[in-house]
């Protein structure tokens, strides 16, 4: 890539697949359940219910579900198949021992069956929200799905066990991404590690944690270009450190991205990359020796210039050692915020109309449970950019807004994360590793200005003050800085000190009040290395307000009614039915 290239729009950023539409069917998205093709579901869905069509490669049994973590426990189950040609299906849930029981309430609907000599197609439908406790509600959030199969039909005493043939994926079924299909012959450019489709290689998925695409300094070393290095290691090339700014953002388990069509990332411009980095984090646990990895991106791209350039903005709270988790707690919530006045000066200068979001990525690492991009105005709560209430490591991509956001001066984002560390004897860092945590949103917008990160994070002296911390070593030499008194944490680094205090519940959920009031250190960052002149100040956290809680807690009660009087229908309709049974017994 060079100066003199012709302006082209990047459109399509991709990976293994994207989602297919179905003409003339209400089916317009679908996945593979299973790596060997065996299990496929397509489905749709309207404001309330949702219909799938699963195809899979048995003349016996189907079982799909719905479960909170996973596993087979307490989760939610439909069991079909095909016998002696005509369809069945039946609604079962499971309790915590993972035993399989009928649901007294059938919420599923058989549409149709069908088989041949080695598949088996089943078409259903249910109701978003069934108002059955045995049933999940199916939400915008991510949707931990089962499957299994078997090559028996239900019998008279209930599915066979189905051994290996079974499975789990995460998926948004109501936001499930971008659906576009690439045009064939669409150009495109492979973005790969040499010997070391996104593009991840075969076999590697459960390694291949995420690629981060970075824009590089125009003056960059060129002898130092093609060149792999450890990221971050003392020794990679001090122009690698050019390399700051996001272009975009792969986690695992995402699949491709199209952009919209009056936007795209442009390429050739004055202010576009000359030299990029491509910045990929492996996660090999166990430490498997010999493996060669060429994953990477496939960047499809079209000569036909977009109306918009659009960008990308980090959003959260900055990557430190000052993000700390206590060890022990069940719901602990950090909160990274994209402050008013970040936004006042850099969309002041930049685009006084404002910015519109078009898509959002949530990140966390392996404690993250939960992840919101909320939005204020004047310090009234808008709706949500993004949210995801069951959050999974192992599933993370952009997720398309329904309708663009506009972001205006003077507004503000606080990226929200909830995490769980019971099991965990020692605190958690804000870091790289997986085992480390982030709390981070990526917005894709349009038109691009010159902000790449906005972000925040906790002043350290309050944080040190909560276990007693006195005085530090200074002038500070050492990282992690050394602390001087009190004597009980003299010489040790201030990770070691954390480490080393008694954390409780009870001590954990006090130290997340204080957290969250401290003053905190402000990132707003141009492209580039350049900063904002609200880079590095201290601020306190905005006293914020909501305009929707009389409306939350009006909504709260009426679902609540709406919920009671369901039940009472189907307390009603079991009663009935136990009537009807008992009469045709006598």
């Amino acid at each position: 890539m060079s100066e003199n290239q012709p302006l082209y729009a990047l459109v399509f950023l991709t990976s293994l697949f994207s989602s297919t539409c179905s003409q003339g069917t209400r089916f317009v998205h679908s996945a593979a359940l299973d790596a060997d093709g065996r299990y496929s579901i397509k489905w749709g869905f309207d404001e309330s219910t949702i219909t799938f069509e699963v195809e899979v490669e048995t003349r016996g049994y189907i079982g799909f579900g719905l479960s909170p973590t996973g596993a087979m426990s307490s989760s939610d189950i439909v069991i079909g198949g095909v016998l002696d040609g005509s369809p069945y299906l039946l609604d079962y849930y499971t309790d915590s021992n993972r035993k399989v029981h009928k649901d007294v309430l059938q919420s599923y609907q058989l549409l149709y069956g069908r088989e041949n000599d080695t598949h088996t197609v089943l078409a259903f439908s249910r109701n978003l929200q069934t108002c059955d406790d045995n049933d999940k509600v199916i939400t915008g959030s991510t949707v931990r799905v089962i499957w299994a199969f078997h090559a028996e039909d239900v019998g008279v005493s209930g599915p066979v066990y189905h051994g290996t043939n079974r499975g789990r994926k995460s998926l948004r079924l109501l936001n499930p991404g971008t659906s576009s299909s690439i045009p064939a012959g669409t150009a495109f450019f492979d973005l790969q590690n040499e010997e070391i489709e996104p593009m991840i290689q075969k076999g590697h998925g459960n390694l291949v944690h995420h690629i981060l695409l970075y824009q590089c300094d125009s003056n960059l070393n060129k002898s130092e270009i093609n060149r792999g290095h450890e990221c971050y290691h003392p020794n990679m090339p001090d122009s690698f450190f050019t390399c700051e700014t996001v272009l975009f953002a792969w986690a695992i388990g995402g699949e491709g991205f199209t952009y919209p069509p009056h936007a795209g990332m442009s390429i050739g411009t004055s202010i576009d990359p000359v030299y990029v980095q491509m910045e990929i984090h492996f996660d090999n646990p166990s430490l498997q020796r010999g493996i060669v990895d060429s994953s990477g991106l496939r960047l499809y791209y079209s000569p036909s210039l977009r109306r918009y350039d659009a960008g990308v903005i980090e959003t959260g709270v900055w990557v430190s050692l000052y993000h700390m988790l206590p060890p022990g707690m069940q719901d602990y919530i950090t909160e990274g915020h994209c402050t008013q006045e970040c936004l006042q000066e850099s969309l002041d200068s930049e685009m006084p109309s404002g910015i519109h979001v078009f898509a959002v990525l949530l990140h966390a690492h392996l404690a993250g449970r939960a992840i919101r991009a909320r939005h204020f105005r004047q310090q009234v709560e808008l709706q949500p950019l993004a949210s995801d209430d069951q959050f999974d490591f192992n599933f993370q991509e952009f997720q398309p807004l329904s309708q663009e956001r506009i972001i205006l001066p003077g507004d503000s984002l606080i990226t929200e994360c909830r995490y769980n560390t019971k099991g965990r004897m020692n605190m958690t860092w804000g870091g790289l590793s997986t085992r480390d945590e982030m709390c981070l949103s990526y917005l894709l917008y349009y038109p691009r200005v010159n902000l790449a990160r906005c972000e925040s994070l906790p002043e350290i002296t309050g944080q040190l003050k909560f276990i007693g911390i006195k005085e530090i070593q200074e002038p500070v030499i050492t990282w992690p800085f050394v602390i001087k008194s009190p004597k009980k944490y003299s010489n040790l680094s201030f990770t070691e000190a954390m480490d080393k205090y008694k954390w409780t519940r009870k001590r954990g959920k006090a130290f997340n009040n204080i957290v969250r009031k401290l003053p905190m250190n402000v990132r707003c960052s141009k492209i580039g290395q350049d900063e904002w002149s609200i880079q590095g100040m201290i601020i306190s956290p905005p006293e914020l307000k909501s305009e929707q809680t009389s409306a939350a807690v009006v909504a709260c009660r009426n679902v609540s009614e709406i919920q009671c009087g369901c039940s009472f229908v189907l307390l009603l309709t079991a009663c009935l039915l136990l009537i009807l049974q008992t009469c045709l017994y006598l």
